[in-house]
C-alpha cells in the first residue's frame, strides 16, 4: 500500500525475502471459500470463450506433463478472463479403464474406491496449483449419472445402423481363459504368463459404424485451418483413402473361392508373379488344416507381425514369407499365380491380400528378391531422347508417367489412361469394380473387462438381440465383483447382473456382459461440461449451441488419432440425431511438448519423476508451473531442471521486492493515482517505453504463437529495466525520482502481465498496491504504439557484407539521412579508404550494406 513515511535503507532481512508458501497458504485457503470464482455464467451478455484441457485418467499423482498441460491452460483462461470474456474452463476424470482393475489385484481395493480416491487426490493437488477450474462441473465418466448417456448414445447409434455386431478377432490367452488388450501382449505371449503364446480367436464384438462419415472426416480437415498440420496429416494417414480396383483372383482348384484384392495400380497386375496373405486371412485357416507344417510356419508370422506392431513400425519389419503351395488365377490373363503369406501383410489393411508386382512396387521387389520370385517388367518409363519413345527403367519402377508393355490389348496405352480402361473391363467382365478404399475400419467397442460402461443389450432366446429400454438406464455396473483377469468377462460370473428379464417378450434372458471401450467415454464429455447436471438429456443443445465449438483444446500429440477422430465422428452422428449444430467440436488445437528428464521420458521404472508436490513444497506452486511455460516453447520437449525452478523462484522474490519496496513507497495517495505526465525526463520515458512495449510482446504471444517462454522472458527484463531505473535507487545521489504516477503503472501492470502465469503472487501484489478489484477480471493492460516506438535505433553498418559500424538514428529517420550518416561515420571511411562506392543498399530499420568494387 503506498505511503508517506521515506523508505529507511533495508538488508533484506526476512520481511523481504520471498515466502511462497506463506503466500500461496493464504490465497488458496480464500479461493477455496469462493465456489463463484471461475464460474461460467449460463448466461451472458459477454463473449464466449472455451479452453479446455484434455481430461486425465486417474492414476493417483499428477505428473509434469499434466502440470505443464494445465499451466498452458490455466494461463490462457486467465488472460480471456482479463480481456472481458465469460470463459468456460472445466476439468473431468476419464475414470473408466483396465489400469483400476489390474489395481484392484494388485491392492485389493476394489476399481471404484481406488478411482475415485486417485481423484480426490489429483482434485487437492490441481487446486493447491492454483489452476482456475469451474468445479462446478466436473465430471467423472465411471459415475452413473455420466455413463446412463454411454448407454443411451449406444441405444441411438443401434437405431441408426451405426451400432452392430460381428465376428472379429481378439487376443486370447489360453492359460487366462479371457481375452488380452494389446498392451497385455508381449513378445507374442501373455504378460502374466510370458511362457504362454497368446492366440486369435474369433468373438462376436460390437463396433459403431465410423466408416459411413469417413468421408466428411477426411473432407473436414481441410476447415480445420487452427489445428496443427502435423495432426491433420496423421488423420488424414489413418483415414486412408485410396481410389483402386477392387480383382477377385479365383481360387485354383474349383472350391470356388476367391481371393479380392485391393489395387490402386491395376495397370500393372500384368507384372503380378505372385498373390500374398495377411496371416490372419480368412482364407489361410483353409490353406493350413490340412497342413500342420504350414500352420507352424504362419503362426511364427503372426507373432512376428505382433511383436513389430508392439514397438510401432510394422512398416520396418524384416519380411518373411512362406509358399502354400496353391495357386489363384489372374483374371486378366488365366495366369496362375502362387499364394504366399507375407509378414508385412496387414489384415486391417484394404482386404488383407495384396498382388505382388515386384518389377513396379518397393516392397514387393524386396520380397521377391529375397525369395527368388519372378519380376516381370509390364510399365516403361517414357524416354528423354526424342529419338526414343520408351525405355526400360531400373527397377522397382513406380512412377506413373509411363507406358503399359507385355499387358495384353491394354499395351501402348499411358498409366493413367490403363487404370480407367482396365477397372472398366474389371466391371463388365464381373471380377472387379473401381471402388475407394479407406485404411480407416469401423470401431470396435467392446472389451471383456470389468470397469467400463456396461453395453445396453439383452439376448434372448426367442427375439434375439434386444435393446434395453431407454427407461431402465443406466444399466448399472455392479459393485461386488470378483475380478482375476482370466474365465472371460467379469460380469459374466454375477447371477444377478448376468440373468434378466426380455423386455420384448418377458421370457428370461442374459445381459452383455462386455463393456464399452473408454474412447466412448472421451469421444463427447465436453459437450457434457456445459450442462453437467441434466438428469433428462445428456446436454441441453441450446446450451451446447451456445459454447460450441470449443475455441481452444490443448493436449498431447498422443492423442491426435484415435481419441480425437472418435470425437470428431460422435460430434457429427449428434449432429445429424439433430442434437448439436457444429460440424466439428473443436475451432482450434494446440499439441504441447513431452517432460522429459535425463534425456529420457519421466517414468517410475527409470526412476527420473519429479512430482509436483516435491516442487511445491520447496518452490512454491507458481515457481513450479511458470518454470514449465518459460523453460522452452510450449510445443517442444521440455528437459525437466529442478534448477530452472529455484531460478524462477529468485526472478518471483525480485519481483516481490520490486514492488513491495521500490514502486509504492514514498507516495500519498493524490500523487499516486494522478495521470502520468506526457513530459516524462528521458530516463523515465525508457522505462516507460519498456513497459509499453513488454504489453505489446506478452500480448501478442498470447494471441499467436504462444511463446510464453519469451513473454515471461520479456516481463523478466522489464522488471531488470525498472530496477535499475533513477528513482529507485534512493541511496545515489543526484538520481531523479520516478514520479509516482508512473510507479503506479509500472507496478499495476507487473502484477497484471504476472497475474496468468504466477497467479498466487500476482493477488498478494495487487493486494500490497491497495487494489479492491478481482484480479481476475481486473481489464487486461493495453499498450500505446506510440509509447511502445523507439525514439532510437541502433543499426549495423556493412561494408562488402562484413560488419564495420554501428549507428544510433532517430526511430524515423528518412533513408537518405541514414546513408549520409553512414558514409560519414569514421570506421566506414576508414575501412573505405577512398575506394569507389558502387551502391548502399539500405533495409529500412534493420542494416546498411555499403557495396564497393
Amino acid at each position: 500500500m503506498p505511503h508517506d513515511d521515506k523508505p529507511a535503507t533495508r538488508d533484506y532481512r526476512d520481511d523481504e525475502r520471498y515466502h511462497p508458501q506463506r503466500i500461496e497458504t493464504k490465497w488458496y485457503e480464500r479461493w477455496q471459500q469462493d465456489d463463484s470464482l471461475y464460474r461460467a455464467e449460463a448466461t451472458s451478455t459477454l463473449p464466449k470463450y472455451y479452453v479446455l484441457e484434455m481430461l486425465p485418467y486417474p492414476s493417483g499423482v499428477l505428473h509434469m506433463g499434466h502440470v505443464r498441460n494445465y499451466a498452458i491452460g490455466d494461463a490462457l483462461a486467465r488472460y480471456m478472463w482479463m480481456n472481458g470474456y465469460n470463459v468456460l474452463h472445466p476439468m473431468g476424470w476419464d475414470s473408466f479403464g483396465l489400469p483400476a482393475e489390474n489395481a484392484a489385484i494388485s491392492n485389493n481395493v476394489p476399481p471404484r474406491e481406488w478411482t475415485l480416491h486417485n481423484i480426490d487426490n489429483m482434485k487437492a493437488q490441481m487446486k493447491r496449483l492454483g489452476f482456475g477450474y469451474d468445479w462446478s462441473r466436473e465430471v467423472t465418466t465411471c459415475l452413473p449419472e455420466y455413463y446412463r448417456w454411454n448407454q443411451w448414445f449406444f441405444l441411438k447409434f443401434y437405431e441408426r445402423g451405426l451400432a452392430y455386431r460381428k465376428k472379429s478377432k481378439v487376443n486370447w490367452c489360453p492359460q487366462c481363459a479371457t481375452v488380452l488388450a494389446n498392451e497385455q501382449v508381449v513378445n507374442g505371449c501373455c504378460w502374466r504368463h510370458e511362457d504362454t503364446l497368446v492366440e486369435q480367436r474369433e468373438l462376436e464384438q460390437w463396433f459403431l459404424r465410423i466408416t459411413k462419415y469417413a468421408e466428411e472426416l477426411l473432407g473436414d480437415l481441410d476447415k480445420l485451418e487452427d489445428w496443427p498440420e502435423k495432426v491433420r496429416l496423421m488423420q488424414r494417414n489413418w483415414i486412408g483413402r485410396s481410389e483402386g480396383t477392387l480383382v477377385n483372383f479365383k481360387l485354383e482348384g474349383g472350391t470356388g473361392s476367391n481371393i479380392s484384392v485391393f489395387t490402386t495400380r491395376v495397370d500393372t497386375i500384368y507384372g503380378a508373379t505372385s498373390i500374398q496373405l495377411a496371416p490372419e486371412h480368412p482364407i489361410v485357416a483353409d490353406l493350413t488344416a490340412s497342413n500342420p507344417d504350414l500352420r507352424r510356419q504362419v503362426d511364427q508370422l503372426i507373432a512376428e507381425q505382433r511383436k513389430a506392431k508392439e514397438v510401432g513400425d510394422v512398416g520396418a519389419i524384416d519380411k518373411h514369407g512362406v509358399n502354400t503351395g496353391r495357386c489363384a488365377i489372374n483374371p486378366y490373363n488365366g495366369e496362375k499365380v502362387p499364394i504366399w503369406i507375407a509378414n508385412y501383410i496387414l489384415m486391417d489393411y484394404g482386404t488383407g491380400a495384396i498382388m505382388s508386382v515386384p518389377a513396379h512396387d518397393e516392397r514387393d521387389y524386396e520380397f521377391a528378391k529375397k525369395y527368388k520370385l519372378q519380376i516381370r517388367i509390364v510399365i516403361l518409363a517414357r524416354a528423354t531422347d526424342p529419338e526414343e519413345t520408351v525405355v526400360e527403367p531400373p527397377l522397382p519402377f513406380t512412377a506413373l508417367d509411363g507406358t503399359l508393355v507385355s499387358s495384353g490389348p491394354f499395351s501402348g496405352l499411358s498409366c493413367e489412361e490403363a487404370i480407367k480402361r482396365m477397372s472398366k473391363h474389371a466391371e463388365e467382365q464381373g471380377f472387379g469394380i473401381a471402388t475407394v478404399s479407406y485404411r480407416l475400419k469401423d470401431w470396435g467397442i467392446s472389451r471383456q473387462r470389468y470397469w467400463g460402461t456396461p453395453i445396453p443389450m439383452i439376448y434372448c432366446d426367442k427375439d434375439g438381440i434386444v435393446p434395453v429400454p431407454e427407461k431402465d438406464l443406466p444399466v448399472i455396473l455392479p459393485d461386488k465383483v470378483d475380478i482375476t483377469l482370466t474365465g472371460g468377462s467379469p460380469l459374466s460370473r454375477v447371477p444377478e447382473f448376468l440373468t434378466t428379464t426380455c423386455p420384448k417378450c418377458g421370457g428370461p434372458a442374459k445381459r452383455e456382459t462386455d463393456t464399452m471401450d473408454t474412447f466412448v467415454d472421451s469421444s463427447w464429455y465436453f459437450y457434457r461440461y456445459t450442462d453437467a447436471h441434466n438428469e433428462k438429456a445428456p446436454f441441453d443443445s441450446k446450451t451446447v449451441a451456445y459454447w460450441f465449438p470449443i475455441d481452444q483444446y490443448i493436449g498431447g500429440v498422443e492423442h491426435a488419432i484415435l481419441h480425437l477422430i472418435y470425437s470428431r465422428f460422435w460430434t457429427k452422428v449428434m449432429r445429424d440425431m439433430g442434437l448439436v449444430r457444429n460440424d466439428e467440436p473443436v475451432q482450434r488445437l494446440f499439441t504441447q511438448g513431452m517432460v522429459i528428464k535425463d534425456g529420457a521420458k519421466m517414468s517410475k521404472s527409470l526412476g527420473n519423476v519429479v512430482t509436483p508436490d516435491e516442487m511445491v513444497a520447496r518452490y512454491g506452486a507458481d515457481s513450479t508451473r511458470l518454470y514449465t511455460l518459460f523453460a522452452t516453447s510450449p510445443d517442444r520437449e521440455l528437459d525437466w531442471q529442478d534448477e530452472g525452478v529455484e531460478g524462477i523462484s529468485r526472478f518471483l522474490a525480485r519481483a516481490l521486492r520490486l514492488v513491495k519496496f521500490k514502486l509504492c513507497i514514498n507516495s500519498d495517495q493524490s500523487e499516486w493515482n494522478a495521470p502520468v505526465p506526457s513530459d516524462l525526463f528521458p530516463e523515465a520515458r525508457a522505462v516507460q517505453r519498456k513497459l509499453h512495449q513488454t504489453i505489446k510482446r506478452v500480448t501478442e504471444d498470447f494471441e499467436g504463437r504462444w511463446h510464453f517462454n519469451t513473454s515471461i522472458a520479456a516481463v523478466m527484463e522489464l522488471v531488470n529495466t525498472i530496477k535499475a531505473a533513477p528513482g529507485i535507487d534512493y541511496e545515489m545521489p543526484g538520481n531523479k525520482e520516478l514520479l509516482p504516477p508512473l510507479r503506479r503503472e509500472l507496478a499495476r501492470t507487473l502484477v497484471l502481465l504476472l497475474a496468468p502465469f504466477a497467479p498466487y503472487l500476482a493477488h498478494e501484489l495487487w493486494e500490497m498496491l491497495g487494489e479492491k478489484g478481482n484480479l481476475l477480471r481486473e481489464p487486461w493492460p493495453k499498450y500505446d504504439p506510440a509509447l511502445a516506438k523507439e525514439e532510437e535505433i541502433e543499426i549495423p553498418v556493412q561494408i562488402n557484407g562484413k560488419l564495420r559500424s554501428r549507428l544510433v538514428v532517430p526511430a524515423d529517420a528518412e533513408e537518405e539521412f541514414v546513408r549520409e550518416r553512414a558514409l560519414a561515420d569514421e570506421k566506414v571511411r576508414a575501412a573505405l579508404n577512398g575506394k569507389q562506392v558502387d551502391k548502399v543498399i539500405l533495409v529500412p530499420g534493420k542494416l546498411v550494406n555499403v557495396v564497393i568494387r
